[in-house]
């Protein structure tokens, strides 16, 4: 808001400027007229006119800002203290009187005067609140103008009042409510007038009347003249007070609007509240700008006048001291003020008069502790002006507006008209208003600091700031963007955002004016300027129809975030994409139409050229590779590094016969050009696989089956090529694995898992003995069945071979005592377990808790663990085994073999069977060394005091080789295959599933001869 005040300010500051000009010029000016004239009569010159205008304004400014002013106040002094009242109310006599109360409302009048004549006189009697009748005896004096004696009353508290003459009889005069007078009554100021007609010494005159709020009765005599000047004195107040306050409020009101300053509008509306307070203690609260008020709604109307100026005057004092508030503290008592505001707004509506006094008073004194408390700490915390000016205009408020409701309440006659309610009402209108002022002034000096320490860090400050015209041309730029963009000191408006910045800069500058949000863009530089290849982060807004910007230079910072950008999807050794980045450059092309295929390169022996001549080499050759590749296919094509010394890259929109011609000639170039790195020259080989890959695939499908295609390009030999199209079998395996893992990768185990049973048939004899290994297997949903092996390996991969593990024991051990009376034949009865769960101390504990729920049947189980998982930790193995044998098990070391065997630590492992991996049994009898390692194992496992198991027996040849070699048991298709659990039970002998007759045959023969060579050894003991 700006005060009224700042205009003459502002003035003091023209005139002091015209008073500087005045006298830095006047000595040249002098000087230009004495050498411009040459005597009296010669003409005055231009600039003798000038300083006459000059000193004629200055003149003229001097009178309005001083002297005008002090005047005004001077002779305003000078008037209220020696200059006669414009009307004369010293003839009015006060009277003295007895006055009772009526508390029963039906006394008569000559009890009333019996009982007055009994009571003391007073000039004042208070009502204590009673609104039951009042009896008061009034002796009025003859006065001597000659003229008519009225008896003034003029308590404006008085709802009616009727008079009567004493003598001879009690005869009525007059009597008025404040709907009307009757008789000699009259209204007359705020109260009731009497006129005596042939009136005598010592008449005496019996009033009776009813009151409301907290009244006084006085009464005074006048003449007809005295009452005149009387009635006119309180107009003349009524005027004063109600334009007075009316003007300022208006004027306060208006210029609020004008500057949008709503605390202000409730201070133009609190002196409208402090002038219904002030004709309420007048009494000309009856009317409102010179219409009178219905009689019947004033009560209601001083309530709600009560009520809005509790709420107003601690509104005002909340929002005006709003920053000094927050320092105190105690917000809590501000708010219970609020409240209880609330609450007599609400009294003020309900509540009758008399019901809503107390309610006033409490709410009242309660808001005055409150407001002098937070009134006091202000003076001693903040003491600024405006606090001390409201202090003044809320002390005069409280001491007059509060003192006859104090007054009433204590029974304190000395409160009661202290102070003029004229002078009340002004006086502290115009303190609060200079508080205002006062307060306009703190935050037009707080906010010229607040401008001042903004243009000194609008200098100083390392961002560039400028402003912006509606034709983009700098109008005001801040050092740091003059030295930014180059712009002359002595800028005249002209220089163009656009001249500065790359094409494109205005649209992208309206882009980000558009937007609601405080982000930043990044704009470039234009050629042939200071602000060539540099990069600048932009942040705009609109305001008052220029625009205000800052400009910060951030090439390095740009550099290295695009620096890093590039290394988050691009290897650092050879600058093509990283994982990730060929990784979303594959999620890319699988989102758009049309075919394209997957390239996947892996080196042949590169290990030992890292091994042979150290990773520099090894770097070198890489990034030689990684050129060929780039020139070989193109810049556009997306090629990355994955691996260590493996390559991808993605051929768009190519058939799968042009995508591996163009892999061929690739191969072709690595094979045919060595690769120089220093002095020597190497020739890299390189396995390439492309797969036939279309729209919607998965980015990790597509890589797995580019690296499937690698690794079959390996296995088939150096420097080869393998493609793979749409429907190749590859693809199905892969695909059946996928929803194999994704089948195990849940929290519970998967449906469909089932047992089978596969017989392991002993060769000394087939025919007696029913032993078998169970297997796992898993139904899917389309029908299929997933065989061990591969089930295994997913359940590894997804964290559930210890569930399964779990599982297959429980289910084995439940199956066994349930059929036990059926396996009568049953010496054993094979089942895996994983490493995973070798290594599980969790799952090892469970097992063994397992074993002992069923020892009537562990004595069937052999537990096989392969070779690799057994040397693996060997101690953790010998105490398994030591425990699985304590138990009554038995172990078997499945896959013999296969992995890195160590038969200095195999002696350790006291194992019950060692099984030959199948490997060797199946391509036995085509190669001689296959059964040189198969038959040192069978000697091996013998002389360790173990049973020998061959694995993957499939023929006859087979079967007689192991014989021969002198096997206790064989395994494999050409017993049987895997059984359901109902085939086992329905035999007694493995060799029961034996269907091929020539082996039937051998197998019968070798029985007979087993039977005979008994026999002889029996008879050559007896002998013996």
């Amino acid at each position: 808001m700006r005060c009224p005040l700042e205009g003459i300010r502002a003035d003091n500051r023209s005139v002091a400027s015209a008073q500087l000009s005045f006298a830095t010029d006047y000595r040249s000016i002098a000087m230009k007229s004495r050498m411009k004239s040459s005597g009296k009569g010669q003409h005055m010159t231009s600039d003798t006119w000038t300083f006459r205008d000059r000193l004629t304004g200055w003149i003229f400014g001097r009178f309005s800002v001083y002297v005008a002013p002090i005047l005004i106040v001077l002779g305003s002094i000078a008037v209220v203290l020696w200059a006669p009242r414009q009307f004369d109310t010293t003839g009015a006599v006060p009277l003295s009187f007895p006055a009772i109360s009526d508390p029963s409302a039906t006394m008569p009048p000559a009890i009333a005067i019996a009982r007055l004549r009994d009571a003391a006189p007073t000039a004042r009697f208070s009502t204590h609140l009673a609104e039951t009748p009042i009896w008061f005896l009034l002796t009025p004096p003859v006065l001597t103008n000659g003229g008519s004696t009225f008896l003034d009353l003029p308590s404006r508290h008085a709802k009616t009042l009727s008079c009567w003459r004493t003598t001879p009889d009690l005869k009525l005069l007059g009597a008025g409510d404040r709907h009307g007078t009757s008789g000699e009554m009259r209204f007359n100021k705020a109260g009731f007038a009497l006129r005596l007609v042939e009136h005598t010494p010592d008449e005496q005159i019996l009033c009776r009347g009813t009151f409301s709020e907290p009244a006084y009765i006085t009464a005074f005599a006048a003449s007809g003249d005295t009452l005149k000047e009387t009635n006119l004195d309180f107009q003349q107040g009524a005027s004063l007070i109600t334009g007075g306050l009316l003007t300022l409020a208006t004027f306060v009101f208006i210029t609020a609007i004008i500057n949008r300053e709503w605390t202000y509008v409730i201070f133009a509306a609190w002196l409208v509240g402090n002038l219904r307070l002030s004709a309420n203690a007048m009494g000309f609260d009856t009317e409102w700008l010179g219409r009178l008020i219905p009689p019947d709604h004033i009560a209601f109307l001083r309530e709600f006048t009560f009520a809005s100026y509790y709420v107003l005057t601690a509104t005002l004092f909340s929002e005006l001291f709003r920053r000094e508030l927050r320092e105190i503290g105690l917000r809590w008592s501000l708010r219970a003020v609020q409240y209880v505001g609330c609450l007599l707004m609400a009294a003020a509506f309900t509540l009758n008069y008399a019901r809503f006094i107390p309610v006033l008073w409490a709410s009242a004194s309660f808001g005055i502790l409150v407001l002098t408390y937070f009134l006091l700490q202000l003076v001693f915390k903040v003491r600024s002006r405006a606090v001390l000016w409201y202090v003044a205009s809320m002390a005069i408020v409280l001491v007059a507006s509060l003192s006859e409701v104090l007054a009433a309440a204590l029974g304190v006659k000395a409160l009661a008209g202290g102070l003029s309610p004229v002078v009340t009402a002004l006086s502290s209108s115009m303190l609060c208003a200079v508080a205002i002022a006062e307060r306009v002034r703190e935050e037009r000096t707080r906010r010229q600091q607040v401008e001042t320490e903004l243009r000194k860090t609008y200098d100083v400050t390392p961002i560039g700031l400028f402003t912006l015209n509606a034709e983009n041309c700098f109008v005001r730029v801040n050092p740091a963007l003059r030295s930014m963009l180059g712009l002359p000191y002595e800028h005249d408006g002209t220089q163009r955002w656009a001249d500065y910045f790359i094409p494109g800069a205005e649209h992208a500058l309206a882009e980000l004016l558009e937007r609601e949000d405080s982000a930043s863009i990044e704009i470039g530089g234009t050629a042939d300027t200071q602000t060539e290849a540099r990069r600048y982060s932009l942040r705009a807004i609109r305001a008052n129809g220029f625009i205000e910007g800052s400009l910060e230079d951030v090439t390095d910072h740009s550099k290295a975030v695009e620096r890093l950008h590039f290394l988050a999807e691009h290897d650092p050794l050879t600058g093509l994409l990283n994982r990730r980045g060929i990784e979303q450059a594959i999620s890319r092309r699988c989102g758009e139409s049309g075919s394209w295929a997957l390239a996947y390169l892996d080196l042949d022996r590169f290990k030992q050229f890292n091994d042979l001549f150290g990773h520099g080499t090894g770097d070198e050759i890489l990034r030689h590779v990684a050129t060929r590749l780039v020139e070989c296919f193109g810049s556009h094509v997306p090629i990355g590094r994955i691996g260590g010394d493996e390559f991808v890259w993605v051929l768009a929109n190519a058939a799968i016969n042009d995508a591996a011609a163009c892999c061929r000639e690739l191969v072709v170039a690595l094979n045919s050009t060595p690769i120089h790195v220093d002095t020597r020259a190497f020739q890299v080989r390189g396995s390439i696989g492309v797969v036939e890959c279309s729209p919607g695939e998965r980015v990790l499908d597509a890589l797995a089956h580019a690296d499937r295609a690698c690794r079959a390009a390996k296995r088939g030999g150096s420097a080869r090529l393998v493609t793979l199209r749409k429907g190749a079998p590859a693809f199905e395996e892969r695909a059946a694995e996928i929803n194999l893992i994704e089948a195990l990768g849940q929290s519970r185990l998967p449906e469909g898992l089932f047992l089978v049973m596969q017989p392991i048939m002993s060769m000394r004899a087939p025919a007696e003995s029913l032993d078998f290994e169970v297997l796992l297997r898993l139904r899917m949903p389309d029908g299929s069945v997933a065989t061990a092996a591969k089930l295994i390996a997913a359940a590894e991969d997804t964290g559930t071979i210890v569930e399964i593990d779990r599982w297959v024991l429980s289910t084995t051990l439940a199956w066994l005592r349930e059929n036990r009376a059926m396996l009568a034949t049953t010496c054993f009865v094979c089942v895996n377990l994983s490493g995973g769960s070798l290594n599980d101390e969790h799952f090892v504990d469970e097992l063994f808790a397992l074993f002992a729920r069923h020892k009537d049947v562990v004595h069937y189980l052999c537990i096989e663990i392969t070779e690799s998982v057994a040397l693996h930790d060997l101690e953790h193995t010998e105490r398994f085994i030591a425990r699985v044998h304590e138990m009554g098990a038995k172990i078997a070391i499945d896959d013999f073999g296969a992995g890195h065997t160590s038969l200095r630590y195999l002696k350790k492992l006291s194992a019950d069977a060692l099984k030959i991996d199948g490997e060797f049994v199946r391509t036995m009898c085509n190669h001689p060394a296959d059964i040189a390692i198969v038959e040192a194992i069978i000697t091996l496992a013998r002389n360790l005091g173990m049973r020998s198991i061959a694995e993957w027996v499939e023929d006859l040849d087979t079967l007689r080789a192991l014989n021969e070699l002198g096997v206790d048991y064989v395994q494999g298709f050409a017993i049987a295959k895997p059984q359901e659990a109902e085939a086992i039970l329905a035999n007694d002998s493995a060799a029961s599933f034996v269907t091929n007759a020539e082996l039937m045959n051998y197998l019968n023969a070798q029985q007979t001869l087993h039977r005979g060579a008994d026999d002889q050894n029996m008879e050559q003991e007896i002998v013996i």
